[in-house]
């Protein structure tokens, strides 16, 4: 072990000597170094952990190339922030729907054996642990956690006791808000001079009051706008039915800044057939509400269902961008599968039902994909359902990539967000202005692109940077309110739903000269969309902002008003 260890800090130390950027060198680098010390093969884990200490000590100096070569599954934090999904514990469903596994002790529609379930299985369904957990792995994995993307997951939300709900999203908070990383014992460390008050609790409903429950919360969230690991989005899974304005103050007491609704189907033949329980005026009443309360919209959609067709399943994704009612932000697209806990394998087995082969949906997901317009994200594209548990349907695991390959060959490129967003390509500068900032590096300032559609009774407007390539740097969407308008403020008001800068997420004030955040391109976005407000005749700016992004809202004139951070314009 003492050889192995001393191996890495060679390691470290020959590749910040050399000047090594390129990911081929290092691995030379690393073959070298097995072949001194003896060792087969010198393994990846706890490199960063050593890199860490090796800085400590002064034995390095710090390296941003060597750091990136570090950095493992690096997809992970390439959409600019760190993405911790959790999961609640079953407490059962208002549904009742055909297609959906009833695992015993399980939340409905999700398995036991699914990544995400195992990893809350092993905390217990602990939320402080669950997080724990993926803190400890995304750090040790070389990523920045600065800035969360809290993912609550297990059905509909809103429909478990709201104790529950409010003490389950207290304790995410307060896991963020204590936890720290040792690089030398490799496990968080969760402030032990404070190690009482900071002790993981669990939940007993006998013994939680809602109002103390509530200002623990508020603690924990003003705790979180300045502590390391800051919750920027919190999005909470639910039905369209059971979206109404008293639950939207409630998320958004929560901090909740997205909302995933598990939409299925817009027509109600197939809903009936599918017992959803409720119909597609449901979504349409939810989907403009949540927009008025500018909330970021995911709808989940499951094409292959019950009484639906190939057909059908591609003239409703054409609905759902040429009709008003619908244009959600973002798409989860989950192709049904036969599971065995579910009322869809009894029809399977009575061949009253069948599922869509490998080809079909294949061609059904880039006929999709090609529709989609360029202000919407297709962030998943199949559940991570293993392949034991599908009795009939799509077993791919690398369906986006069997795509991408199929639409090189056809030579047609998705326009979503995620097929667009800049991740770590390399930046032309022949083709991008380049604009030097003292102690910022270099700003890259690529052209900005306006979108402008009518959605659910408003109007909004998509702006973005793009290179010459359409690869996307960042993106901010505004709402226009029309009549009603945005529910917590009066009608003067309008409202920044979304601004995301894109690249390799950064620590809180990191400055890097090949990265694309913290080089003022979001900040550039808000001005051009306090612009648009200002001349479109409103008085004032809000921005559903998540707790952790308070401060930086803070520093550019913004004041916490409710919920929202809000900013006089006129």
């Amino acid at each position: 072990m003492q050889s192995i260890n001393n191996a890495k800090q060679e390691l470290i130390i020959r590749a910040c000597e050399r000047g090594i950027t390129k990911l081929r060198d290092f691995m030379i680098l690393k073959n070298e170094i097995s072949t001194q010390f003896k060792i087969d093969s010198l393994p990846n884990y706890g490199l960063t952990q050593v890199y860490e200490e090796l800085l400590k000590k002064k034995k390095v100096k710090k390296n941003s190339d060597i750091e990136r070569l570090l950095r493992k599954a690096k997809m992970r934090t390439l959409s600019g922030v760190a993405v911790v999904s959790v999961l609640t514990k079953e407490y059962g469903c208002p549904g009742n729907c055909l297609y959906c596994p009833t695992e015993k002790n399980m939340p409905k529609s999700y398995l036991s054996n699914e990544p995400a379930v195992m990893r809350a299985i092993l905390a217990d369904f602990d939320p402080y642990r669950q997080i724990e957990i993926r803190l400890t792995a995304l750090e040790k994995s070389g990523h920045s956690t600065d800035k969360i993307e809290l993912i609550i997951m297990g059905g509909s939300f809103n429909a478990l006791p709201t104790k529950y709900q409010y003490w389950f999203v207290k304790e995410c908070y307060r896991a963020c808000n204590n936890f720290q990383f040792s690089i030398f014992n490799q496990f968080p460390m969760i402030n032990y001079q404070k190690k009482k008050k900071n002790k993981i609790t669990r939940y007993q409903d006998s013994k939680l009051n809602l109002v103390e429950l509530k200002r623990q919360l508020q603690i924990e969230q003003s705790k979180n706008e300045s502590t390391k690991s800051r919750v920027i989005g919190l999005t909470l899974e639910t039905r369209p039915d059971l979206i109404t304005e008293k639950e939207l103050v409630k998320f958004r007491d929560m901090g909740a800044t997205r909302i995933e609704i598990g939409v299925q189907s817009i027509y109600n033949e197939v809903l009936k057939k599918n017992r959803r329980g409720h119909d597609v005026s449901e979504t349409i009443r939810a989907t403009k509400l949540m927009k008025d309360f500018g909330f970021k919209v995911s709808y989940h959609m499951m094409p292959g269902l019950y009484g639906s067709n190939l057909k059908k399943d591609l003239q409703m994704f054409k609905d759902l961008f040429s009709s008003q009612d619908f244009q959600p932000d973002q798409l989860k697209i989950y192709p049904c599968v036969v599971v065995k806990d579910s009322d869809l394998y009894k029809l399977w087995k009575e061949k009253k039902y069948k599922a869509y082969t490998d080809k079909q949906l294949l061609k059904l997901i880039c006929d999709i994909k090609k529709i989609i317009p360029p202000y919407v994200r297709i962030s998943r594209l199949i559940r991570d359902i293993p392949e034991e548990s599908i009795i009939a349907g799509n077993k791919t695991t690398n369906l986006r990539q069997l795509i991408d390959n199929h639409s090189q060959k056809e030579g047609w490129q998705c326009q979503c967000i995620r097929c667009r967003e800049i991740k770590d390509k390399e930046t032309n500068e022949q083709e991008i202005n380049k604009t030097k900032i003292s102690r910022r590096g270099v700003l890259y300032t690529p052209k900005l692109n306006k979108i402008e559609y009518n959605a659910s009774g408003g109007e909004e407007v998509f702006l973005e940077l793009i290179d010459n390539h359409s690869h996307l740097y960042a993106l901010l969407r505004l709402r226009l309110p029309v009549g009603a308008g945005f529910k917590p403020a009066p009608t003067e008001t309008a409202i920044i739903r979304e601004v995301h800068t894109y690249g390799q997420a950064l620590d809180v004030g990191q400055i890097g000269e090949d990265a694309k955040q913290h080089k003022g391109l979001g900040k550039n976005l808000i001005v051009q969309a306090e612009q648009i407000a200002r001349k479109a005749g409103y008085k004032k700016i809000a921005v559903i902002s998540g707790v952790g992004a308070r401060e930086y809202y803070k520093k550019i004139g913004y004041k916490l008003e409710d919920t929202y951070m809000v900013k006089t314009i006129n």
